[in-house]
């Protein structure tokens, strides 16, 4: 296991796969029961048929042994590194009624986050060479976080929040509220300083330079640049001048992601990572 997947907590995944076993083998399968005999052995390969990254290596191959515990799952590509066409991943060994049954789910899980590392990928690429970090956000599918978030890191992105008590982050619909009761940044900043722990990361999202230029003011550590244009982010970060960490957010698409960097600031969060990134086609062939 590398250091990538010893990020990962255990239990959890081991729920994940077997809430998706349950989904997909709770009823057993009579197609390959009806045909395939427990006797039949085989090996099976597992093959990139597109350049990517991969992610999800050994989720795959947890996916086999919680199937059958003696089948023999080899990985010859670990995540985070690279694929083309033809590759092989990993091979699997043992019974083939056994693997047929794994397959899919196993598939689902490598194809998914792998699309989630190459996207991710290419995103830090585009900024190669600037002193930016590419984050995801919580734009992720419902109880797969963990997993995507993994995957965000495997093709070199850097992670936001986990979840909603992993930092503060002072958004629109917060603003909106608390603004009708008359309170100014500066007071929505001071009021958050002393109801959180010390050491609580406080971030606001502003929509205008001078909304940044006064969260910096007030002593907040981190502000998002929410949907600006790039003259915008170029004049916030003028105003900022250094006071508070800066995350741009919003609308930031691959063909405009360096643009933002070269502004100055210190993150991009891109939600597309996670939401919208197209699953790298991986398959299984039995030899």
């Amino acid at each position: 296991m590398n250091s990538l997947e010893g990020n990962l907590d255990v239990r959890q995944i081991g729920q994940l796969i077997e809430l998706a076993l349950q989904e997909d083998l709770g009823h057993g399968d009579i197609t390959t029961e009806s045909l395939i005999p427990d006797s039949e052995h085989g090996t099976a390969s597992i093959l990139a048929k597109a350049e990517g990254i991969i992610a999800g290596t050994e989720i795959a191959g947890q996916v086999f042994l919680r199937v059958d515990p003696e089948l023999n799952v080899e990985i010859f590509i670990r995540d985070g590194c690279k694929v083309k066409p033809g590759d092989i991943i990993a091979r699997v060994k043992g019974r083939t009624s056994s693997i047929l049954k794994a397959e899919r789910l196993a598939l689902n899980f490598l194809q998914h986050l792998s699309g989630i590392a190459t996207e991710t990928a290419r995103y830090v690429q585009a900024v190669s060479g600037l002193p930016v970090s590419v984050t995801d956000t919580r734009k992720t599918t419902p109880g797969l976080r963990l997993l995507e978030k993994y995957a965000v890191r495997a093709g070199g992105g850097k992670n936001h929040r986990m979840h909603l008590a992993d930092g503060v982050l002072i958004k629109d619909n917060h603003l909106a509220v608390l603004r009708r009761q008359g309170k100014s940044i500066k007071e929505i900043i001071a009021q958050a300083r002393q109801k959180v722990p010390p050491g609580t990361k406080i971030e606001i999202e502003v929509k205008t330079p001078e909304e940044a230029r006064e969260a910096s003011e007030a002593g907040v550590d981190i502000i998002m640049l929410d949907n600006m244009s790039i003259e915008d982010i170029r004049q916030s970060v003028r105003l900022i001048k250094g006071r508070a960490l800066i995350e741009a957010s919003g609308g930031i698409t691959l063909n405009k992601v360096r643009a933002v960097a070269e502004t100055g600031v210190d993150m991009i969060s891109v939600g597309a990572l996670t939401h919208s990134a197209k699953a790298l086609d991986i398959s299984l062939e039995l030899d």
